[in-house]
């Protein structure tokens, strides 16, 4: 029986938790549920799992269709890959020598910088990204008077009133972008950069806490007796297989999963909560976590946290587009290439990076053979228009940036456009302090967990997952 959204669930301690939504984010929550007991349904309303994490093929190679690569200094990625079975076909990039496609030149991204915030100045000046202004204003960050900074403000705005503007659009913007597909001007500070906080509450130069940061880094790792630590990481086979074998895994331990069903609606019941389908049924569980973007969990919390709505709602989304080339090896021979390269916004390209995926993934140039896979990205947040296009206009303009950085003019044996609508969510200023009210406005036994909250990165959906299902264990165990 039904009962009204003022009844709330029993405290005892949730038996059968529904996850609705079978990302990686809702896999992590499932598994992490599953190890402390719990009986678990998932609920996705797709025919499979992995979200934006997918697989496709180019010119007879499997080719990852969203993130081809995990973040490895942040151990919950690696660490679940391990534990389901993929320990042996966890790789790492061949080459990480990266560029920046900056007024019509590509020049190597400077080393010994944080999201683009320079530590080493004699680094940043051999790279050529900046120019001689750009480099003095830098350089007069370390002469500055303090500025602290105690409330969240936008990346670029801070960024920009220590360093200069032109580091931010030729350095922070890109690699920003890469990440968020936004605008640094727009994204939090607190939310996007938080290794930067205490520089900027402490009000001291940034290019000297940028350099100390990175020394204490490699120190410390030193003093342990560790090499240094791969930034990224990827799977042999794809990063989209990723979902499959925590999937198999979940199912293996009892789980029980369901595809192409979507929720329709939550309803509170005496013993907790009961899920409505799209097929017409009813699951019932003690314990619920929404793993859905941000928009999709305020149509479900309607009921039941009015207050969190505007919240949800106002978390913004850019849509993107990747498109994915397969070319004859010859077409390259003797272009300047690496892992890749970023392209600054304000040169008012199409792309915002290009990524020669065979070259960086050893197993895929195996695959490959005689092609050589590269791909490109398009899109950022408030900039639709470009996604308007047809596949064959999107490839096309792909193709006439990567003509003019490296030159390459021959036509693709193969391509694939991957449009992705509404993917990643936009950290505004004051980012934290708004997941802070949603979560706080939720009723008990009820979490969200996901990439619109902790992190867009495969590890920051993971911790996400995993802190959302002990939050319920623990809140009911407390009560």
């Amino acid at each position: 029986m039904t009962v009204s959204s003022t009844t709330p669930p029993t405290g005892r301690r949730p038996r059968h938790l529904l996850v609705v939504g079978g990302g990686v984010t809702g896999l992590a929550a499932a598994r992490a549920a599953l190890a402390a007991g719990l009986t678990v349904t998932l609920l996705e309303a797709s025919p499979g799992y992995g979200g934006k994490l997918v697989l496709g093929h180019v010119a007879g190679s499997t080719v990852d269709l969203g993130a081809e690569s995990i973040l490895a200094r942040r151990p919950e990625g690696v660490a679940l890959a391990q534990e389901t079975g993929l320990a042996d076909d966890i790789v790492h990039p061949a080459t990480t020598a990266a560029g920046v496609w900056s007024r019509g030149e590509l020049h190597p991204l400077p080393s010994g910088q944080l999201m683009g915030v320079p530590g080493d100045l004699r680094a940043l000046s051999a790279s050529g990204v900046l120019g001689s202004r750009g480099l003095a204003r830098v350089q007069a960050d370390r002469v500055m008077p303090k500025t602290p900074v105690t409330e969240d403000v936008a990346v670029g705005e801070y960024i920009a009133r220590r360093l200069g503007r032109e580091v931010v659009d030729r350095l922070v913007e890109p690699l920003l972008g890469g990440v968020y597909a936004g605008h640094a001007d727009k994204l939090s500070l607190r939310a996007t950069v938080p290794q930067l906080v205490p520089l900027a509450a402490a009000g001291t130069p940034l290019t000297t806490g940028v350099r100390d940061l990175l020394a204490k880094g490699a120190a410390d790792s030193s003093a342990a007796g560790q090499a240094p630590k791969p930034v990224f990481a990827g799977i042999r086979g794809g990063v989209g297989r990723l979902p499959g074998a925590i999937a198999a895994d979940v199912a293996k331990r009892g789980a029980d999963l369901r595809t192409d069903v979507a929720v329709r609606a939550l309803r509170r019941t005496e013993a907790g909560w009961r899920a409505e389908l799209s097929d017409g049924s009813t699951v019932d569980g003690d314990a619920v976590v929404l793993a859905v973007p941000g928009y999709a969990a305020a149509d479900l919390l309607a009921e039941h946290a009015p207050s969190a709505l505007p919240e949800l709602r106002d978390i913004e989304y850019a849509s993107m587009a990747i498109t994915t080339f397969a070319f004859h090896r010859s077409a390259l021979a003797g272009m300047p290439l690496g892992s890749g390269f970023l392209v600054p916004p304000v040169d008012g390209r199409a792309i915002k990076a290009a990524t020669f995926s065979s070259l960086k993934w050893p197993w895929l140039a195996h695959s490959a053979g005689d092609l050589v896979i590269l791909r490109t990205s398009l899109g950022r947040h408030g900039e639709a228009e470009i996604l308007e296009r047809e596949d064959g206009e999107l490839a096309k303009a792909a193709l006439a940036d990567l003509a003019d950085a490296i030159g390459l003019t021959a036509a693709p044996v193969d391509r694939h456009v991957q449009r992705w609508t509404r993917a990643l969510p936009q950290y505004a200023v004051g980012h934290l302090d708004r997941v802070a009210r949603i979560r706080a406005a939720l009723p008990a036994g009820l979490a969200v967990a996901g990439a619109a909250y902790d992190g867009v990165g495969i590890p920051a959906c993971i911790a996400s997952a995993d802190s959302a299902v002990s939050t319920l264990i623990e809140g009911n165990d407390e009560r």
